[in-house]
């Protein structure tokens, strides 16, 4: 009896303990796993699991580029790209559509940004009860692999999905990508018309075409397969091939790299040389 009275006292003093010390060390494990709740304390969040249980009743809005969108995507998500111009006008056309509901934007991840500078906008053009997903469409695929889209097919198989280590195995620091430009390789530059300078770096090995030519872009692929040569693709920043590697995998393409950084890379190697 002794020992039972000791054990309920003991349990009603834990219960007494203030949780603070706890919830602190939570705050700081979160900050590092969000960086971006820490910059953006004014962006209302969702988790992960209460969006599922929302989605058919919210609108869940992708801010990232169209094609990353249709390479991956939450299943029934409509695109509306931050980088837009017609953002604005776009957010409240759809907002006299559903009038009262909540807008849910998301990007590729905990460390991408996107969801909560497009939660910003929208309130820049008046657009209440606005909401940013930041644990990003990586985490929605694997946990809920029957409500999200790869390359238009749903469900996915989330052991489909490229991790950030096997994206790191293809990537070329822009020197030796250079070297390796030559006879049995083909580059690609990716980037878009306004990013392009007026001469490419490669003359006589380079192609130039977007990532949303993409009847050009597979028969760029399918020659490069077809004659046994290695395609070596960059964009801007090294950031949109990571999305084309969806493509080269489904396409069946072995020998492909990516340069690290992008053309912003190649220039800064040039500037040190």
């Amino acid at each position: 009896m002794k020992l039972l009275k000791l054990l309920s006292l003991l349990v009603g003093f834990i219960a007494l303990i203030p949780p603070s010390f706890a919830s602190e060390e939570d705050k700081l494990d979160m900050s590092k796993e969000f960086p971006g709740r820490e910059k953006y304390p004014d962006v209302q969040i969702i988790e992960l699991n209460d969006l599922y249980a929302k989605r058919n009743d919210v609108i869940i809005i992708d801010a990232r580029s169209s094609y990353e969108f249709d390479t991956l995507r939450i299943k029934g998500a409509l695109n509306i790209a931050l980088s837009s111009k017609t953002y604005g006008e776009e957010l409240q056309k759809l907002r006299t559509e559903h009038p009262g509901k909540t807008f849910v934007f998301y990007c590729n991840g905990k460390t991408c940004l996107k969801s909560y500078k497009a939660v910003r906008q929208a309130v820049f053009y008046k657009i209440d009860n606005v909401v940013a997903f930041d644990a990003g469409i990586f985490d929605w695929a694997k946990s809920y692999p029957g409500d999200a889209e790869l390359l238009g097919e749903s469900p996915i198989n989330p052991k489909h999905l490229i991790s950030k280590a096997d994206f790191t195995k293809r990537l070329l620091a822009p020197a030796e990508f250079g070297t390796r430009v030559g006879a049995g390789t083909m580059v690609l530059d990716v980037r878009d018309l306004q990013q392009r300078e007026a001469i490419g770096f490669f003359p006589g090995y380079e192609r130039r075409v977007g990532l949303d030519d993409k009847k050009t872009l597979l028969k760029y692929i399918n020659r490069a397969k077809e004659q046994g040569k290695t395609l070596l693709i960059y964009d801007e920043v090294g950031h949109q091939v990571r999305w084309l590697q969806y493509t080269l995998e489904q396409a069946g393409l072995q020998n492909y790299y990516f340069m690290d950084g992008g053309a912003k890379g190649y220039y800064e190697m040039l500037a040190k040389q």
